[in-house]
């Protein structure tokens, strides 16, 4: 049974809390973006999330398609075949998901630069230091 549709009070963040209501969930987006390509089989998406259960998969895709962002394709086959595609409203998501990605690709290209060197600093000798600058000090300027 589809969820009745949410009622929002349309503040001023009202447009992205609608837009974050459809992707929240933890592999819908992830789904969403793989679904970029092209339509894949249940199995293939299966094998693209390793992380994910069967039964959550099954559920974040039933939410995708009852929003309207995916359609599920069953083909009259034995074994059954299912498919899922972007539907137009879904693909009207690409520039998001892209965005998303390319904000992520960022972000983890910083956090690896930060974590290499702290990783370095750690490594550093930490004894005396071994400058050779300046002995005296020169006097400051008036």
């Amino acid at each position: 049974m589809p969820k009745p549709f949410r009622t929002y009070d349309c503040g001023p963040g009202c447009p992205v809390e609608a837009t974050l209501d459809l992707i929240d969930g933890k592999w819908k987006g992830v789904v969403l973006y793989h679904l970029l390509d092209g339509c894949l089989r249940f199995n293939a998406l299966r094998r693209k999330l390793p992380g994910v259960t069967q039964r959550v998969l099954t559920r974040q895709l039933r939410e995708l398609e009852e929003s309207g962002l995916i359609v599920r394709t069953v083909y009259a086959e034995v074994p059954p075949r299912v498919e899922y595609r972007l539907s137009a409203r879904g693909e009207s998501l690409r520039p998001v998901i892209l965005a998303l990605k390319a904000w992520g690709d960022a972000y983890l290209a910083e956090r690896a630069a930060v974590s290499e060197a702290s990783a370095a600093a750690a490594r550093a000798p930490s004894g005396p230091s071994t400058d050779t600058g300046p002995l005296v000090s020169e006097p400051a300027p008036r």
